[in-house]
């Protein structure tokens, strides 16, 4: 049988889950990246992010004495140490994933890679030939059109993460995932925060429930939020910044020591050959059909140069399932059931349908919720928050879980098991839930459906 030969332009989770995966199923794999292996999640994004994160999250609690009991005194901050920390769990992480790239026979060249033609890519000065090509390049911080943008220390999400010291006062430009979990982390070690965000809520894509509990959360920290505002102008204001914006009508401006620009992400699709070779792209990003198939024969696109779902774990699926097409397998990912997740604190997780969406459907649906403040584990752990389960009005199937609290990253997974098996409410409430956990106010939450939670009251 012959031999398949496939090229992958990129090797962050996309790339380098789909060149395992291919070289696991028996295709001879060449894997290009300019970067380090792992792409931005991994040396820039998601992991130095939740490194700092947990940190941040442990000193806020030691330094404000925060669990019964243990009393800390003359806690200090070595950010130093925290960076070096976060840089070695970086380093060591990296590693791991070039060592199983080099287990599984893929050959990686760090070089950069041009698209010649469909079957055809530059690698370096080097021309490789395969019978398909994977474009996994990624995607960079966005940038806006406002004045004052470019300054000298106006940051970007790479730069926060390499700051030398927290500053004294920080605004982020942006409510999504990324600005709200800067602004969880840069609070819990005492910088005075300022979030202005353009649209009427925060993470405005999640289910608003879960946004209202995030910005009480936030300011409870003491982060100032203010939604439906925007950003017109950045100027220098002695060794710190002015930053000006609009809300309701009204002129303010801000006088701060460091600017962050969290405004979201963009795909990496310039300067690889696809315009050339008429690769079709919309907003940027590439267009591709259900099998992340571009409209090029043997050219496919995955992770967030596709622009479908900018989340690692969704990249890595697709990644697979791509593999798994072009060597002749049925991929088994379900791609529907997708969880996401914010590290603050309290953790925000969910999968599924918000309720905005099945309003906007027409859908008739059910709502469960349960607060954690009636939850042992949750109270043990000294927070609160909430699971909220909406289901079919008909059946009970779950069509969305929300969750904020402890361990919520954690707990989503169960419920994307659950909504992948097209469970329902009542196999939820049939099914025992240890206790004391965290876990079992998913239950409480199903039975809330029906409105008789045994530990809540409706």
């Amino acid at each position: 049988m012959k031999e398949i030969k496939i090229i992958v332009v990129g090797g962050g989770p996309a790339g380098y889950a789909a060149a395992i995966r291919a070289a696991q199923l028996g295709a001879k794999v060449v894997l290009a990246e300019s970067g380090a292996v792992g792409g931005t999640c991994l040396n820039v994004g998601c992991i130095p992010t939740k490194t700092l994160l947990h940190i941040a999250d442990f000193y806020k609690k030691a330094a404000e004495n925060l669990v019964p009991g243990v009393k800390v005194a003359d806690v200090k901050l070595d950010w130093s140490s925290a960076q070096s920390h976060k840089d070695a769990s970086v380093k060591r992480l990296v590693g791991g994933v070039t060592a199983l790239l080099r287990h599984n026979g893929v050959e990686v060249y760090n070089e950069k890679a041009t698209l010649l033609s469909n079957h055809s890519v530059k690698i370096g000065d080097k021309t490789c030939e395969a019978d398909a090509v994977i474009i996994a390049t990624g995607s960079s911080n966005s940038v806006l059109s406002i004045p004052g943008i470019g300054l000298d220390g106006v940051m970007d999400s790479t730069a926060a993460l390499s700051v030398q010291r927290p500053p004294k006062s920080l605004l982020i430009i942006g409510g999504g995932v990324i600005g709200v979990e800067f602004a969880s982390m840069f609070s819990a070690v005492k910088t005075e925060v300022t979030l202005i965000e353009f649209t009427d809520r925060l993470i405005p894509m999640a289910d608003a429930d879960i946004s209202e509990g995030l910005r009480t959360s936030l300011a409870a920290d003491g982060v100032i939020v203010h939604t439906g505002a925007k950003t017109t102008s950045i100027s220098k204001a002695g060794e710190g910044f002015s930053v000006c914006f609009e809300k309701d009508g009204v002129q303010s401006a801000a006088l701060v020591d460091a600017v962050l620009v969290a405004a979201g992400r963009s795909p990496n699709t310039e300067g690889i050959g696809l315009e050339k070779l008429g690769v079709k792209l919309r907003n940027g990003a590439i267009e591709t059909d259900e099998f992340y198939r571009t409209n090029l024969p043997d050219v496919y696109a995955i992770g967030d140069c596709n622009g479908k779902i900018l989340l690692a774990h969704a990249a890595m699926a697709q990644g697979e399932s791509v593999a798994e097409h072009i060597l002749g397998h049925k991929p088994q990912i379900n791609h529907k059931v997708v969880p996401a997740c914010i590290y603050t604190s309290p953790e925000i997780a969910s999968v599924g349908l918000t309720e905005d969406a099945l309003r906007a459907s027409g859908a008739e649906y059910s709502v469960g919720m349960f607060g954690l403040s009636a939850n042992a584990r949750s109270l043990i752990e000294g927070s609160e928050g909430f699971v909220k389960i909406i289901a079919d009005k008909e059946h009970g199937e779950v069509l969305g879980v929300h969750i904020m609290g402890p361990f919520a990253t954690e707990l989503i997974s169960t419920a994307a098991v659950c909504m992948s098996m097209e469970g329902t409410v009542d196999e939820i409430i049939s099914t025992i839930h240890a206790h004391p956990t965290v876990g079992e106010s998913i239950r409480e939450a199903a039975l809330s459906v029906f409105g008789k939670p045994i530990h809540g009251i409706m």
